[in-house]
């Protein structure tokens, strides 16, 4: 792996349902609640943010249990 590099997972802390968001809100370095504010209005709107949301349920990896700050933010503490 090189240096710097992020890799995309579904978080284990920041988790209401299944992770995701909170995965993607640490992945793009922004607040989890907001990623769910988004999908909430894809889902309203377009109706197109469930299916988003169970589409990224299925491909993205659960985070693993000792995972390193610099591994899934690609900063040090």
């Amino acid at each position: 792996m090189t240096e710097g590099t992020k890799k995309l997972y579904r978080s284990r802390t920041e988790r209401w349902f299944a992770g995701v968001c909170g995965g993607l809100g640490t992945y793009f370095g922004i607040d989890p609640t907001l990623v769910r504010v988004l999908f909430v209005i894809f889902g309203l709107t377009f109706g197109s943010g469930l299916l988003i949301y169970l589409i990224l349920w299925l491909i993205i990896p659960n985070e693993p249990e000792a995972t390193s700050a610099i591994e899934t933010t690609g900063e040090t503490e």
